[in-house]
């Protein structure tokens, strides 16, 4: 519950321009070279969920990204996916579903806001994005999610879109 507190008011504090500028690597409402040129395509993602997992996948949380073939979502130890709400069942091979707020948090200042659902007996997913700020700003994603043998990792395969200007 701590964890969760923090990292919103990490959130409200980014939103609202308060954290000092010495966190942002681009100002809040900065709109990214992807975001003036719309770029859109295909972006294929690997995520580890073992410290998610180890925590009882708690509200909170974190996977962290260990491959991307999207550069303003750089595989690093600090590059996570955060979710806000528990799994409530143990996730793989049981009943149950994920429905969750996620911030996928790149770096100071650099983040995207968006939705998970996961099937809990599959393992299987639809993610979403809608937008974000700094290098993410006009994100848009439409991802799905399936685990991979290993049980911790998990891929992420779809399309994205940067709006031009960060415009809707």
């Amino acid at each position: 519950m701590r964890l969760r507190a923090t990292v919103t008011l990490l959130v409200v504090l980014l939103v609202s321009g308060v954290a000092p500028n010495s966190l942002r690597r681009t100002p809040i409402g900065a709109v990214s070279a992807a975001g003036r040129n719309g770029r859109t395509g295909s972006v294929h993602i690997t995520k580890n969920c073992s410290e998610y997992f180890a925590a009882h996948a708690a509200a909170g949380q974190f996977c962290t990204i260990t491959s991307s073939t999207l550069p303003e979502i750089p595989a690093a130890a600090t590059t996570r996916v955060y979710y806000d709400q528990a799994f409530g069942l143990p996730p793989i091979g049981a009943k149950g579903f994920l429905d969750s707020n996620v911030l996928l948090y790149v770096g100071p200042g650099d983040w995207a806001v968006g939705r998970c659902t996961l099937d809990g007996s599959t393992g299987t997913g639809l993610c979403s994005f809608t937008d974000g700020t700094g290098s993410l700003s006009g994100f848009r994603a439409r991802i799905d999610v399936a685990p991979l043998a290993s049980g911790v990792d998990f891929s992420w395969e779809g399309t994205y879109k940067f709006r031009p200007d960060g415009k809707l």
